[in-house]
């Protein structure tokens, strides 16, 4: 089991469960460790948005402990993670759940993330430096190459919407946007493989970033809202 190799108070040591224990006279200090249910909590995401566990499926935490070596307590931290992300959905006596995502949970991740992401692109066309500017560009190559892949094509896509928000430099629509963008990904494959989408998608970024080149913050605005409403439809169930 892993441990974290941290700087110890004198008179303490670390036990194999991670935790630090005083081992002089008097009351021990016992510390636990974050950095277990944090892996814990990444092999369970990776899981998620792979979908071996599929959206709506229980989660057994007695079995994932035991695949992965834990006390169930480090897994039920993970899942306080993860329901917090809104990957996972807490059920009073049943458990944990996959999240499923509804149509309506689609539609309103997807407005906020039109509001949140038309205002950065603005912000993004006034005070981008050139060089930013040609960063957003490398990234917007690599959409280019990764157009027959859609795998590829979604993280390259998702890497090109973040740094638009980190150039904006507002870390609180940064982590809002973070933890909606996890919700999408529960339905990424559904609406990426909708027939012509990635294409226009690329034309989409096309024009986006001949908006930014420009420093047009009204058209960026604009064309990141279509981008969004394209988006949605795309996603939308049959």
């Amino acid at each position: 089991m892993n441990t974290i190799d941290a700087p110890k108070p004198p008179g303490t040591s670390v036990s194999a469960r991670g935790t630090v224990a005083a081992s002089g006279p008097g009351e021990r200090l016992r510390l636990p460790s974050t950095a277990l249910y944090e892996q814990v909590a990444e092999r369970l995401r990776s899981k998620i948005m792979s979908h071996t566990l599929a959206p709506g499926s229980w989660i057994d935490e007695q079995a994932l402990a035991a695949e992965y070596g834990t006390s169930r307590t480090p897994l039920r931290e993970a899942l306080k993670v993860l329901a917090a992300e809104g990957l996972v959905t807490m059920k009073l006596r049943r458990g944990a759940y996959v999240t499923e995502v509804s149509q309506r949970d689609l539609a309103e991740v997807f407005h906020l993330l039109s509001l949140l992401e038309c205002d950065a692109v603005g912000v993004v066309a006034e005070v981008a430096s050139d060089a930013q500017l040609a960063e957003l560009a490398a990234l917007h190559a690599r959409l280019e190459d990764a157009v027959t892949d859609a795998d590829a094509f979604f993280a390259a896509n998702e890497r090109f919407h973040m740094r638009l928000l980190e150039i904006a430099d507002n870390r609180w629509r940064n982590q809002m946007v973070a933890d909606m963008r996890q919700v999408m990904k529960l339905n990424r494959h559904h609406s990426l493989l909708k027939e012509g989408r990635l294409a226009a998608s690329l034309k989409e970024h096309r024009d986006l970033m001949a908006a930014l080149k420009a420093r047009d913050p009204v058209q960026a605005k604009y064309l990141m809202q279509l981008h969004m409403a394209q988006g949605k439809e795309a996603a939308a169930f049959p």
